[in-house]
């Protein structure tokens, strides 16, 4: 069938700081994100940057806004941001369980193989 390498599983050092490095990376495509809402608030909505964040950031968690919406553009960007803000969620969860996911599955096929 298939040849592969049996690599051992990954010691827990190399593994913790994997970990450490796929939570930055997660954590950066939230904070990012929260910056795209809290422009798009200040610019679409002309929000001051108080409540552009709390907008922005109530959006991003799925609560939904806090300040009504009065322009047509403020009301497409959040429906929009509404939409990114779901996907984006799912991409920082899907890169922050991505390790140990992988080594999950790496020790289920070791375990195969003995």
């Amino acid at each position: 069938m298939f040849e592969h390498k049996k690599d051992p599983l990954l010691p827990r050092p190399k593994y913790a700081r994997r970990v450490a490095k796929h939570s930055v990376i997660a954590a950066g495509i939230v904070f990012v994100s929260l910056a795209v809402g809290i422009i798009g608030y200040h610019i679409f909505e002309g929000l001051g940057w108080i409540d552009a964040t709390v907008n922005a950031a109530m959006i991003l968690g799925g609560m939904g806004p806090v300040n009504e919406l009065r322009t047509n553009a403020g009301k497409i960007f959040a429906a929009a941001y509404a939409l990114f803000s779901g996907v984006v969620f799912l991409v920082a969860v899907a890169v922050l369980f991505a390790p140990a996911f992988h080594r999950f599955l790496h020790k289920f096929h070791l375990d195969l193989d003995k």
